[in-house]
């Protein structure tokens, strides 16, 4: 029996919203995968810890403020302060066009922004884990 792909969802930085997080998050569970949710506002740190403490494969970040670039920086170089390199990272969120690249060249696996859809994010991760199995 193939192991379920274990994701945490986390939603850095001060942005208050979490609708899209949420739906990702529930898209996520009913293709199967075991989703942890860190709630709002969590630091760098905290997203970390908590992908350290449940032992995920997957970190979906969610990312409304305009503080993607930061954020997301900040928590690429914790999990290589951590000796983490084995966690696929995707963002999701209000991603300019110009600043997708960039994230990428971070580590970020994938960047989805505004009208991309649940299969699409599915589709993505598990194409990435089925991949990496063989």
């Amino acid at each position: 029996m193939r192991k379920k792909i274990r994701v945490l969802i986390g939603k850095p930085g001060l942005d208050g919203h979490d609708r899209g997080a949420k739906v990702i998050a529930s898209a996520l569970r009913d293709a199967g995968m075991e989703v942890v949710y860190t709630g709002l506002r969590q630091t760098p740190e905290q997203i970390v810890a908590s992908a350290i403490q449940e032992d995920v494969q997957m970190i979906g970040l969610s990312i409304l403020s305009g503080a993607h670039n930061v954020l997301v920086e900040s928590i690429m170089a914790r999990l290589r302060q951590e000796g983490i390199n084995d966690i696929l990272v995707i963002v999701g969120g209000i991603i300019p066009q110009a600043d997708r690249q960039r994230l990428k060249e971070m580590g970020v696996g994938a960047v989805f922004g505004p009208g991309s859809q649940s299969e699409e994010i599915v589709g993505f991760i598990k194409a990435h884990f089925e991949k990496k199995a063989s």
